[in-house]
Formats: structure tokens, sequence, C-alpha cells
């Protein structure tokens, strides 16, 4: 129990075992959906759930125990539902390409990423591109997700006329959707712990009894991962047509990491006096590792989540926190039939609840400052219009950049968004 103090610093940072134990539970309960709601999304992409399933909380335990060993932070990390959204709609299903080919993309990123955070122009990165943009990406980010959420459900359909319409809300599925998001929102608004966990369970046991969905059972021995074990085609991934997706997924992970990082660790007290992280490096290191470990295990880009923020109230301090959370993803390898057992409008309630925290991040964008605010609405709105987040952080890019030289103000454009523009303008004129 000694070497466990010192090594996570235990008394320095004033807190005990027993709270990092409960710290990291809380944080689980709150993120555990990801363990079904991941699966759901690349599943449509053609992945096997069950294997899919067993690739998350995996990739949720090493990127989690990654993170609490090597930075000492108390946040937890799983597969992003951007990411996966991107990989299953935008990757697969949006361009064509096939998701072995998605994994490699997903590998190259990760390399990327690893090279990148071993390298001192990590903070160069971080801080490269604009708030403005970073705000309208994961605003994009969650009306896509969120779009999603209610095609899925039925609430939205697709009509001839208006391309999209109100599907049948007297339908059981649109109905248990929006009743689910409800409870949700409702449970988290009064601090309930786990209040995804519960609207989700709400739902389907309401669809057990009053639909067509099966119950699977609870406990079995995990589901194989040979269907997706290793089987990222790297050689078609490093075709010039995945240039874009390659930095999409890297660009949308290291903001991820970063923001995350920076936001829960203000809210631990773990900056220093000029805001500074330390041990910057070595909690990037972890995100990217995982990222390029849950690759080759079978799942999307892993991310540090936000939902730490409920472990650091509830007293964690340290890297232990983490790496509870990363056990307790461990265990949930046993649960595969009840996550099975769990539909789709289900799901769908958790993804809406997740679009509304990720477009929240509206509300800080500069809106008196028409250069700034512009791209980011129109990196927000492109993306669930277009289908295709790397379309919208492209035109966002883009439109920063030209928005910027025509009106003056060249020079407060960074050198990264313009070589990354340029990059976008090539994509969308040759490929």
């Amino acid at each position: 129990m000694g070497k466990i103090h010192a090594y996570f610093e235990l008394d320095a940072r004033g807190t005990d075992v027993r709270t990092e134990s409960f710290a990291g539970i809380t944080t689980f309960l709150t993120m555990a959906y990801i363990t079904v709601v991941n699966p759901s999304v690349l599943a449509q992409a053609g992945m096997d759930f069950g294997a899919v399933f067993v690739a998350t909380c995996l990739a949720a335990a090493i990127g989690s125990i990654l993170m609490g060993v090597l930075g000492n932070y108390p946040i937890a990390q799983a597969p992003g539902l951007g990411q996966s959204a991107f990989f299953a709609y935008g990757v697969v299903l949006g361009l064509g390409h096939a998701w072995p080919v998605a994994l490699g993309a997903v590998f190259i990123s990760g390399i990327l990423f690893v090279i990148l955070s071993v390298l001192p122009v990590r903070e160069w990165l971080v801080n490269a591109v604009p708030k403005n943009l970073k705000l309208g990406i994961s605003a994009g980010i969650g009306l896509f997700i969120g779009f999603i959420a209610l095609r899925n459900a039925g609430v939205v359909v697709g009509s001839p006329a208006t391309l999209v319409s109100l599907g049948d809300l007297t339908t059981f599925g649109p109905l248990a959707c929006l009743i689910g998001f409800v409870v949700i929102v409702a449970l988290a608004a009064r601090g309930v712990v786990g209040a995804v966990i519960i609207g989700m369970a709400c739902v389907t046991l309401a669809g057990w009894f009053f639909s067509d969905v099966q119950f699977e059972g609870v406990f079995s021995l995990p589901p194989s991962p040979a269907p997706i074990f290793l089987q990222l085609d790297i050689v078609a991934a490093l075709n010039l047509s995945m240039v874009t997706v390659v930095l999409t997924l890297l660009l949308v992970d290291v903001f991820d990491t970063a923001g995350t990082l920076v936001a829960v660790s203000a809210r631990a007290g773990l900056v220093d006096e000029k805001g500074n992280l330390p041990h910057l490096g070595k909690a990037l290191l972890a995100d990217s590792g995982a990222t390029t470990v849950g690759a080759l295990i079978g799942t999307s880009s892993t991310t540090s989540f936000i939902e730490s923020a409920a472990g650091v109230e509830a007293g964690g301090r340290t890297g232990l926190t983490a790496v509870v959370v990363g056990l307790l993803f461990l265990a949930c390898v046993f649960l595969s039939p009840l996550a099975q057992s769990i539909p789709a409008y289900a799901t769908a309630s958790a993804l809406l609840f997740v679009a509304c925290l990720m477009t929240r991040g509206l509300a800080d964008i500069d809106w008196e400052d028409l250069t700034e605010s512009g791209p980011a609405v129109i990196t927000a709105l492109t993306m669930p219009l277009t289908f295709s987040i790397a379309d919208g952080i492209g035109l966002g890019f883009l439109t920063y950049a030209l928005i910027k030289v025509l009106s003056g103000r060249a020079a407060q454009c960074p050198v990264a968004v313009y070589v990354i523009a340029a990059i976008f303008s090539l994509k969308f004129a040759f490929l």
C-alpha cells in the first residue's frame, strides 16, 4: 500500500486509496455507456458487434491504465463517439472504404500522434489551431452525432421533397428514444451519477416488455475478438485518398485529448501557476498509445473522456482513479449478452445526450468577431448536413484562412491553419 501512495503521490495531492477508488467507480458509471454505444455504431460499418464490444472494453482498460500509470491523471479513456461516428458514417459508409482500411487509418493516426507526443512541437500543435475553430469542430461533431441518433431511432426519416422529415412518433422506437433522452437529462440535471446508464436501462426494460427486443442474458465468456483482431489494412490506408481521413482522425484526437486534459485537470487543481499541465507529454503518449493499440484490437480512436470530471468531483486527484476505471472496463468483457440486449433506440438516447454536451461549445465562440465565428459556424453546420466530419473540418479551415486573408488579417491566421487548408483544398479539387 505504501508503494501505491508513493507512486501516485496520494499524500501530496491530499487523497487516499478509498477516495480514489470511489472516484474511479463514479467515472466508470458515467461513461460505461460507451461499451454498448460504440459497438452499435461500428456494427453499422459491418463489424462484428461482440468482437467490437470486447475491443471497446480492452481499449478503454488499456487507455485508462496507461493514463493513470504514465501521466498520473484522474482521466479515463475509451473509444470516442465522435471518432466512431466518423469511422462508420464518414469513412466506411460515406467514402466507401472497407472497415479494415479505416482501422489502418486509425493506426497510422495513432502512430503520428505518438511521434508528436514525444517531440517538443506537441504544445505548438495543440495551440496552433484557433480556439474558435476547435469549438466549431466539437460542436459540429455533437450535431453530427445528434443527427445520427435521431435517424437511427426513426425520429428523423428521409423525405424526397425536403431531404429529411419527422418520423412517426406514435411508434415505439422513436417515442422510447425521446423518453430515454428526457430521463437522462433530468437525472443529469439532478446530479445523479450514472444518469446515462439509468436512462438506457429504463428504455431497455420497456423494450423487453413492450417491444420485440430479446433479453440475451447478463454474464458469459467474452465473445471472440478474432473477426476484427489484427484485421487492419495499413497498406490500403496509405493511399493518397486517405490523407485527409488520417489528418481528420489525428486532429480530432489531439483536440479532444488536449481539451479534456486541460478542463479536467483545472477542476482537479493539477495545473501550475501558468496554467500548464505537468507530464503533458506522458499524458498525450498514453492517449496516442491507446489509439494505436485499439486499432490493432479492432476499434476506432481512443480518447480522454470529459466524464472524468465526475470522478474529480468525487475526490479523484491521481492516476489511481484512472487505473480503477481501467480495471472495471476489463471486468466488463464478461457482460456481452447484456450489451447485445440493448436496443438501438436506447443507445440513441445516450447519443443525443452526448450530442448536447458537445454542442454547448457554441456558447464560447467569439460571436463579436465574424472572422472567427463565421468559419466556426460553417464547420458546425456542414458536418451533419454533408454527413461528413472530415468535410466539415476541411471547409472550416479553408473558410477561416480565406476570410482572414481577405479581411486584411492574414497575420492572425496560424501557419498550421494555412497548411491544413491547403491539404483539404487539394482533397476537394482532386480526390
